[in-house]
């Protein structure tokens, strides 16, 4: 089932020469939660993760949603853990486990089910791995009740933020 589409848009791995247009995108929708009082990555407006994004990049563990050529979305996957899932997760040496970073959606397609197309795309699209698993701030309740509405199971809560994993396998016996 492999494919580099969801509908109307192309999925495709980031390259170095996406680097600029995606850490800008990252800090306008940084900006824009600000702006909204939602409080997640204010980090990203002083700088925090430019590195961490340039390297995700250049590992081709970031992923760009197209919508007529244009960067609409992105997101990372690491099936290794990073410094932060290690804080968040505790040491896991299993690699059974896809960790999740930065799905950011630019404004004008927010609430237009973007989000669990991406999420739809990468259970289909990377299922060999049993965990998809993310964090975000535990009082965001917007985020937090997308995850839940979109299969995710809260187990539980590390420094202020709420841990959700999905189990693919289960994800994908629910179709059989």
């Amino acid at each position: 089932m492999n494919s580099n589409f969801i509908e109307g848009f192309n999925i495709k791995i980031a390259t170095n020469e996406d680097s600029n247009i995606i850490i800008k995108m990252l800090k306008q929708i940084a900006l824009w939660m600000k702006d909204n009082e939602i409080h997640q990555w204010g980090f990203l407006l002083d700088g925090g993760d430019d590195e961490e994004i340039e390297q995700a990049i250049s590992n081709q563990e970031t992923y760009i949603v197209l919508k007529d050529n244009e960067i609409v979305a992105t997101f990372t996957l690491l099936s290794k853990q990073s410094e932060w899932d290690r804080h968040i997760w505790g040491e896991d040496n299993s690699f059974k486990s896809l960790y999740l970073h930065r799905l950011a959606i630019i404004p004008t397609y927010m609430k237009k089910d973007m989000g669990k197309s991406i999420l739809t795309w990468i259970q289909n699209n990377l299922s060999d791995q049993e965990y998809l698993r993310l964090d975000c701030v535990a009082d965001n309740l917007k985020l937090n009740n997308f995850y839940k509405n979109n299969k995710f199971e809260l187990v539980g809560f590390t420094d202020g933020h709420s841990k959700y994993q999905l189990s693919i396998k289960q994800y994908f016996k629910s179709f059989i």
